[in-house]
């Protein structure tokens, strides 16, 4: 846990540590603003412009204003924030042996150093899952051998290539122990990815799954 927007952004990740919170309890009134969205179904990218001209009450303006000021603080860290407004979940059907939509547990991965930025302001949130309840889906000998199934050939590095290129290796299974942990209303996240030299394990987590009727999600992602 850290205490400001700036020990969010400065404080490295060490010593087995690979997710960092800053809890706030945000004001203003999201259910208004996401009510007067017009949003189809799955996930709404938000324009600044759309918001700043929503007709809402001045609880509603301060919703707005709270998520602005949030893109404008990770803009000055040269991220590329978006928000989202989320309605139901659209999960797409898997052609695959094995889920890899981020419905599913997973880490996050990229070929440089970076990290993922996450904060819901209404709605369903996010799970984290610590790294010793969770075992990579590649490494359940069934699961392997499915996938070697598919893949159609022997377990070596054009095997691992293929893994890779699929994204399977950032999928986890939680063990029976697991005991998942919600990201919560208004905290603002920074969590550690999968990437050459990092010095922690990724973050593994997941999005949650919308029903048809459940409230709608406003998100922040970088």
């Amino acid at each position: 846990m850290v205490e400001s927007f700036q020990q969010l952004a400065g404080t490295p990740f060490a010593n087995g540590v690979n997710a960092l919170c800053w809890p706030r309890w945000l004001p203003g009134d999201f259910h208004e603003v996401a009510a007067r969205l017009h949003v189809v179904p799955g996930i709404n990218a938000l324009d600044e412009s759309v918001l700043e001209k929503l007709q809402v009450g001045a609880n509603g303006q301060t919703a707005i204003a709270v998520m602005l000021e949030d893109l404008r603080q990770l803009r000055g860290l040269d991220l590329s924030p978006e928000l989202n407004c989320i309605e139901g979940s659209v999960r797409e059907e898997q052609d695959g042996a094995l889920p890899t939509d981020v419905y599913s547990f997973h880490a996050d991965s990229a070929t440089v150093e970076a990290d993922t930025w996450l904060c819901t302001y209404l709605g369903a949130t996010s799970e984290g899952l610590r790294n010793d309840e969770a075992l990579r889906h590649t490494d359940i000998p069934e699961t392997r051998a499915k996938l070697l199934h598919e893949y159609g050939g022997e377990d070596e590095e054009g095997f691992l290539e293929y893994l890779n290129e699929n994204f399977y290796d950032l999928h986890y299974q939680p063990l029976p122990n697991a005991r998942p942990f919600s990201f919560g209303i208004g905290k603002l996240w920074r969590v550690a990815l999968e990437h050459p030299g990092c010095p922690v394990p990724p973050c593994i987590h997941r999005a949650p799954i919308t029903l048809p009727g459940e409230a709608r999600r406003l998100l922040l992602i970088s």
